[in-house]
């Protein structure tokens, strides 16, 4: 294989071959030889002068390689080129192309390798076209008359120039490069068009008509309106090819027609896309896809033509739709609209999730707009709305658009309860052997498509609340009578029920969830064995959890809900207990005040009662589900507001975690024998696991626990540390891995996070700086310093970012120290390469962040080594490849120059004299790396702030030694854009000296507009690249990011104004007013209607128990 890399010799196209069918076909390390050879062979730079052996001699999968090697020389070398070499490459591809392609036996038979063959001429055209091959156009149409053949050949060169062109230029080429493009090829578009019509019109050949309607397809999104409605070409589509025998005509044929009905253009053409669609319609029900067929079923039979045709017409129907509603709202149009609709509920119903989501798109459009003209004709009042829903529909004789969808909107509701995916709240799933398991991996793709048809449901109930609760009670009825009862109907109507939440009434909601859940838990008392019964306790589980409101205003169901909940914590199906506890904390946040007051017909707080039989309600929950139950309590008792009773609650909630932590401290106050135990350590580790949850939960007000383990918990640390440190001594570093010393390791982890969690949450800042911190730093900073890097931890530099973060200025004067312990000892460890303890990487730049933004004073009094190392490792940050890291380099960089920027003219002097060329040359080292294009948006922040500094703000200090540059009274600015145009002509020498030039000076003349700045770096890199190669799609995903931030904000903003459109769990806490709690607990017994219904809801909840499904468990000891 070395021969092949030997370009003194001739070359052997046999031996190429035979790599390549190694590599194609083998295996093992013969492949993967092969594969390193053929690297070396494809980036060797002579390579290139091999292709034409290799096309006229090579196998297949040679030519394939000898086309990759060519179009590499293409995109980033063509301009180092000669030009007789440019000549002489593009006359042979050019005349491989025509040879291959002007045969039918051949063009059929090397159909892959002429595909490539083309892509690589395209992009000679990029190159090359139209400045040095103007008559590269009419050479092309003219072959095109001469031989049927080439004809269809050209017509896929052209097709991708036009994608190259409009679809994919701005990520591959400048933005003049792509202007002048698209100008010269809507300038000679005419013949390319005529060409296209000719073909239509008379040609037979149906591989010739497909390329040339696919050719067609890419030219219809960009060509101006008059080739559309101005010529015959809807004619020729609409009655040559859309009912066409050849199935692939016919699908390409109904592309073209969806992409023209995209087109938005002015009202001046409704005529002409109404005439469009009534035809297309026509053809449609005619022969296509008549009214009668039953989609969904058709499709799964069908063969690929018939589901892509199915694909295509609901592009189309969305398209038009989406565009030209409006026209086709008038009363003569009307049987067409709702034809039309029909056929879209139709393939709602198709089992293709893409199709799906492409008609949930074009539905969410749909109901949204008919609310919003609801909403403003009932000027956005919600008990308007509510009764127009439940009405005839009108207010005072005035016709609403929703009327003429009445029948659509009811079956729509229909395919969405019934098709209504999982919510990320559900952990109980039907597996692929149909056994009910706990879930473990969330599908973001389920969660997306559940988000959407959430949507589209709360539109739908705002519409007619009436239908929507008819429905659900109807198809409730029948999982009741066994009619359409199976696991996925009534998971998807439950799920329906619960998205719900919000949209009706509060009378209208009590009636409804009242209903349902009677209906459920009757359901429970008919079906048996255990699978039945999780499946609808999950649901029961969902359903409740949505619907705070109602459970704050019916407080004996809350409690009921509550209590089945608790006895949910004790079955042991798998993924009961998980949601039984995720239940209980969602409605804890939402109703956590209702826990703590005294409700009418009771002697105390429910809180008190669940403190009593907290042993009983957690005794079979495991230690995670454990700590999820206290921080759903923690909720509880934070809404407290006598702080006295919260003390008390607090501690009668650590009561059994505090009693297990004073026995085994009192041991190893005898002892350290008790960290022998590897049980012990446990206990000790999930005692302050538990810790950690509560005080998540219960913020600030978790001092008093806190100041008892305080010193404890240090004392705890010290003694782990020793004993770690100790171990290792003894045994080596591998004794770092064993499940003593990792247990051990946990303990101190979680130490580290208790603290770090108060801390985050605590509101007298002074206390906690005057009482904790000195004996906290005390116990982890040395011990950090001390131990060897595998035992270092890196959550003691997450802990001191937080309480840098917190304290700010009052921690300014440790943070000397602070460094001293962590700085260099973290910079050892990482510095060797970008792979090793990631997690003290991440840890350590969080703290140098804070520290330069909340102590910069503290920075000024380093030693000047030490300062130069703190600036070194900003700079090995921002040179990382994972994103993260360089993100966080780059953002301190920026911190730390403004902070120098606006200290005393001495001090930033200094600093920018020292540092500020460095800097430039690291951030245009990151910028022009192709592995650092993830960073571009903070990298040329960074940059455009350094070009403002020495253009707007003068820095008191020259840049550079006067005595080392021709003009010493040269200005700042002007030295900078000297020494920045050298260092990239150095690095860039194929890019022409004057577009280096341009560059540097739009850099200096465009730093105060972001967006200018942005492209003026984005075009030199583009270009520089056309010799680098890569994807230049980084450079374009801060506007995308932009785009989608902004969308995301505007539709939660809009989503805010309508009722029920955000789930429970996503509203704004809205703490209710203690009155307003005490008030609804004392008028609870009164006016509560669900009294009666609430008794007997409680004693089907009993029936839960039946069947052995349902263990409750007798108290003991928890696993602590």
């Amino acid at each position: 294989m070395e021969a092949l890399l030997d370009f003194s010799q001739p070359f052997d196209v046999q031996l190429l071959d035979r790599v390549a069918t190694a590599f194609y076909g083998g295996s093992g390390q013969e492949q993967q030889m092969a594969q390193l050879a053929l690297t070396q062979f494809e980036e060797h730079p002579d390579s290139w002068t091999r292709v034409p052996d290799i096309l006229e001699k090579g196998s297949p999968q040679s030519k394939f390689i000898g086309l990759q090697i060519l179009e590499r020389l293409i995109t980033t070398r063509w301009k180092t080129l000669p030009e007789s070499q440019q000549q002489g490459i593009r006359n042979f591809v050019v005349g491989e192309t025509v040879k291959v392609a002007s045969d039918d036996a051949s063009l059929r038979r090397g159909r892959t390798y002429l595909s490539k063959l083309n892509l690589v001429l395209v992009q000679i055209l990029k190159q090359e076209w139209p400045h040095r091959w103007p008559t590269f156009l009419p050479e092309l149409i003219s072959s095109s008359t001469t031989n049927l053949s080439l004809c269809e050949n050209n017509m896929a060169i052209l097709k991708l120039l036009s994608e190259e062109i409009f679809d994919f230029s701005e990520e591959q080429m400048t933005q003049t490069k792509t202007k002048n493009l698209k100008n010269q090829m809507s300038g000679e578009f005419s013949e390319i068009f005529k060409l296209c019509f000719e073909v239509l019109k008379e040609a037979n050949k149906s591989s010739l008509i497909k390329a040339t309607l696919e050719t067609l397809l890419r030219f219809l999104n960009w060509i101006p309106l008059g080739y559309i409605f101005e010529t015959q070409i809807i004619d020729l589509l609409l009655n040559r090819f859309l009912e066409n025998t050849d199935p692939s005509i016919r699908n390409v044929t109904l592309s073209c027609l969806a992409s023209v009905a995209a087109l938005e253009v002015g009202p001046e053409y409704d005529g002409k896309f109404v005439v469009l669609f009534s035809m297309t319609l026509a053809a449609v029900n005619k022969s296509l896809v008549p009214p009668s067929t039953d989609i969904a079923a058709a499709y799964a039979d069908a063969d690929d033509h018939a589901q892509q045709l199915i694909m295509n017409l609901t592009l189309f129907l969305t398209s038009f739709l989406s565009a030209h509603l409006r026209p086709l709202e008038t009363p003569e149009n009307q049987e067409m609209l709702l034809n039309a609709h029909m056929y879209l509920v139709k393939i709602s119903q198709v089992e293709e999730r893409e199709i799906f989501k492409i008609c949930l798109e074009y539905w969410t459009g749909l109901v949204a707009g008919l609310y919003d003209e609801v909403q403003a004709t009932t000027g956005g009042e919600a008990g308007l709305l509510v009764g127009l829903s439940l009405s005839g529909g009108r207010l005072e004789g005035i016709p609403l658009r929703k009327d003429a969808y009445a029948t659509v909107l009811s079956n729509l509701r229909l395919v969405m309860i019934a098709r209504m995916v999982k919510p990320e709240e559900v952990l109980v799933v039907e597996n692929d052997e149909g056994e009910i398991v706990r879930e473990f991996m969330k599908e973001s793709d389920t969660l997306a498509l559940y988000k959407a048809m959430r949507i589209v449901l709360v539109y739908l109930t705002h519409l007619s609340v009436s239908d929507t609760e008819e429905i659900m009670s109807e198809k409730l009825a029948k999982q009741v009578d066994g009619s359409e009862w199976s696991w996925a109907n009534i998971n998807s109507l439950c799920w329906a029920i619960g998205s719900i939440s919000g949209t009706m009434s509060e009378e209208q909601e009590k009636r409804f969830l009242v209903t349902v859940i009677k209906e459920l838990l009757g359901l429970v008392e008919l079906k048996r064995g255990k699978d039945n019964k999780a499946v609808i306790a999950s649901d029961i589980m969902y359903i409740v959890q949505q619907y705070p409101r109602f459970l704050k205003a019916h407080w004996k169901f809350l409690k009921t809900v509550v209590n089945k909940l608790f006895e949910f914590m004790h079955e042991k199906h798998e993924g009961v207990q998980d949601m039984a506890c995720d239940t209980f904390i969602k409605i804890a946040q939402k109703c956590r005040r209702h826990f703590v007051i005294v409700q009418s017909g009771e002697t105390e707080p429910f809180v008190d009662e669940i403190l009593r039989t907290l042993p009983r309600i957690t005794v079979d929950l495991s230690a995670q589900q454990v700590h999820t139950f206290y921080e759903a309590v923690g909720y509880i008792v934070s809404a407290q507001p006598n702080k006295q009773l919260q003390s008390r609650l607090i501690e009668g909630l650590m009561d059994l975690p505090n009693s297990a932590w004073d026995s085994l401290m009192a041991q190893a106050a005898q002892g350290l024998e008790v960290l022998n135990s590897l049980e012990n350590v446990k206990v000790l580790s999930n005692v302050l696991k538990t810790n950690v949850s509560a005080c998540e939960s219960i913020g600030c007000f978790y001092l008093p626990q806190v100041a008892r383990i305080f010193v404890d918990m240090l004392g705890l640390y010290k003694t782990v540390s020793a004993t770690i440190s100790q171990t290792i001594a003894q045994e080596g570093p591998i004794a770092s891995k064993t499940p003593r010393i990792r247990q051990l390791r946990a303990v101190k982890k979680d130490v580290l996070k208790l603290m770090e969690t108060y801390i985050r949450a605590a509101d007298d800042l002074e206390s906690v700086n005057t009482n904790f911190i000195p004996l906290l730093l005390d116990a982890i900073l040395g011990d950090y310093n001390s131990n060897i890097p595998v035992a270092r931890e890196a959550e003691v530099l997450q802990l001191m970012a937080v309480i840098v973060k917190r304290l700010e200025s009052l921690l300014t004067l440790q943070i000397p120290a602070t460094l001293d312990a962590v700085f260099e000892p973290t910079l050892d460890m990482i510095n060797r390469d970008f792979t090793e303890f990631p997690e003290h990487r991440a840890g350590l730049y969080k703290l140098l962040r804070e520290i330069n933004l909340r102590c910069f004073p503290a920075l000024l009094g380093l030693q000047p080594a030490q300062f130069k190392l703190f600036i070194d490792s900003i700079m090995w940050a921002i040179k990382h490849t994972v994103r993260d890291i360089a993100d966080m380099g780059l953002s301190i960089c920026l911190e730390v120059i403004n902070n120098f920027a606006s200290s005393p003219a001495e001090i930033s002097g200094s600093f920018f004299s020292q540092f500020f060329i460095s800097i430039v040359q690291d951030i245009l080292f990151v910028l022009t790396d192709a592995d650092h294009k993830s960073g571009f948006k903070l990298q040329i922040t960074v940059l455009a702030r350094m070009f403002e500094l020495v253009d707007t703000e003068p820095i008191p200090a020259q840049l550079f030694d006067p005595s080392q540059v021709p003009n010493p009274n040269v200005s700042n600015l002007v030295y900078l854009k000297e020494y920045t145009e050298n260092l990239l002509r150095n690095a860039f020498g194929h890019v022409p000296a004057a577009d280096v030039h341009e560059f540097v000076e739009g850099l200096a003349a465009h730093h105060n507009d972001p967006n200018r700045f942005k492209l003026t770096v984005r075009d030199f890199l583009i270009q520089t690249r056309e010799f680098s190669s890569g994807d230049n799609a980084e450079l374009f995903r801060d506007d995308r990011e932009a785009e989608l931030k902004r969308k995301a904000e505007e539709e939660r903003q809009a989503a805010m104004q309508i009722p029920g459109m955000l789930k429970p769990s996503q509203l704004p806490e809205m703490p209710e007013d203690k009155e307003e709690a005490i008030k609804r607990a004392t008028t609870d017994a009164n006016n509560d209607v669900l009294t009666d219904d609430t008794d007997n809801l409680d004693k089907l909840l009993g029936g839960l128990q039946r069947d052995g499904s349902i263990a409750t468990g007798s108290p003991r000891w928890p696993r602590w």
